[in-house]
């Protein structure tokens, strides 16, 4: 048995001031609430601390939609099992970029997708704070997410703008994946740096209660 230590791949984006996630939805203003400076007045000579402050939507970064993020009635981020987000089996979808932006078919079978995590990589995250990222980007169609959720899978994530196809309004992997129970992770990164099977995939939001959506550190173990 081999004692080589294993590897943590982080494959989340970097919430930053200013950074615009999804067009038309406000950028993050992250600042001091109090700052090193004026903590000087309240601590012991030589005793300092910073408390920061962050006004964001929930769509910031790399995040975790719930199904309540699209149903009313679906389970909240407080209400997700720790076993949906945290150490799956884990599959990488390499897709080759195409013309055809529509995903309809990844390189796995349906028993192999049964019971794990499937991110999609399509490399688009090589837009990432461009004007191109949130144009003519990749996304699954809804027959796809329903193979993925009849096949078994527990967790869907991918390394495009969104998940769906956004030039109408019908979101139908959204629909189908979280009418199911499994979550789904938008805007990750680096999922090259990932195998395509054997590693373990973590993906946990803050517990909030009433709320859908959450930006992640999202990471793989290999």
């Amino acid at each position: 048995m081999s004692n080589a230590p294993r590897r943590l791949i982080d494959v989340s984006h970097t919430v930053e001031h200013g950074m615009v996630t999804y067009k038309g939805l406000p950028a993050p203003i992250v600042c001091d609430y109090l700052s090193r400076e004026e903590s000087k007045k309240r601590y012991a000579a030589g005793t300092e601390f910073q408390i920061g402050k962050i006004e964001m939507i929930a769509n910031t970064g790399t995040y975790v939609d719930s199904p309540f993020h699209r149903y009313p009635d679906g389970t909240d981020l407080a209400g997700l099992p720790l076993t949906s987000l945290a150490n799956l089996d884990c599959l990488v979808a390499r897709m080759t970029p195409s013309n055809d932006r529509a995903i309809d078919k990844l390189p796995f079978k349906a028993d192999e997708v049964r019971g794990k995590a499937v991110l999609v990589q399509t490399n688009w995250d090589r837009h990432w704070r461009t004007e191109q990222y949130f144009e003519g980007f990749p996304f699954l169609t809804g027959d796809l997410a329903r193979w993925l959720a009849h096949s078994g899978a527990v967790f869907v994530g991918i390394d495009s703008h969104n998940i769906d196809s956004t030039d109408t309004g019908e979101r139908p992997v959204h629909t189908e994946l979280l009418g199911r129970e499994i979550p789904i992770c938008e805007h990750m990164c680096d999922l090259s740096a990932l195998p395509e099977r054997g590693s373990k995939f973590f993906a946990v939001p803050v517990k909030v209660k009433g709320f859908g959506t959450f930006p992640v550190r999202a990471f793989g173990i290999v």
